[in-house]
């Protein structure tokens, strides 16, 4: 039973975009593409999310909401930048009010380029973060460990 593990619960934020990624984001959601054989669950609750799927860049209206979305998410977590808006700001980048890429607001783990992005590329994305969070998931259980070994010796 040690192997046993939840199902990775993914949430997507839209931040200011043209759309078109979340488009592709949806058809990953398709019987097509069928993104849920890996396991994962799509949910609208940070507090629930394992996986956060950004597209669009930010800017100076949604900085606070992207990280109020973050920091209600539980450790471990891991942050997906789909799409080059996502990555870099895109072809927005030089618009008055884009700060850039997701980075210049939350850390991203994990960078799916593409205008828009391809479905294939983002269930790339995705699987990479299903690594990724069983890595980050398995180092935070041996913190635990460890900590509560120390406390238990003294």
């Amino acid at each position: 039973m040690a192997d046993v593990t939840n199902s990775p619960w993914i949430m997507h934020y839209d931040g200011s975009s043209c759309n078109g990624c979340d488009i592709e984001v949806l058809a990953c959601l398709t019987p097509l593409y069928d993104v849920e054989r890996f396991g994962i669950i799509n949910t609208g609750n940070p507090k629930h999310a394992d996986i956060l799927l950004i597209t669009g860049s930010i800017n100076s209206q949604n900085v606070s909401v992207v990280k109020q979305i973050y920091n209600q998410m539980t450790e471990p977590k891991v942050v997906c930048a789909i799409g080059i808006c996502a990555c870099n700001g895109g072809v927005f980048k030089d618009c008055y009010n884009i700060l850039g890429g997701v980075d210049k607001a939350i850390p991203v783990d994990i960078y799916v380029p593409g205008c828009a992005a391809r479905p294939q590329a983002i269930i790339d994305g995705v699987v990479k973060s299903l690594a990724l969070l069983k890595e980050k998931s398995e180092k935070l259980q041996a913190n635990k460990k460890s900590v509560w070994e120390a406390d238990k010796v003294e």
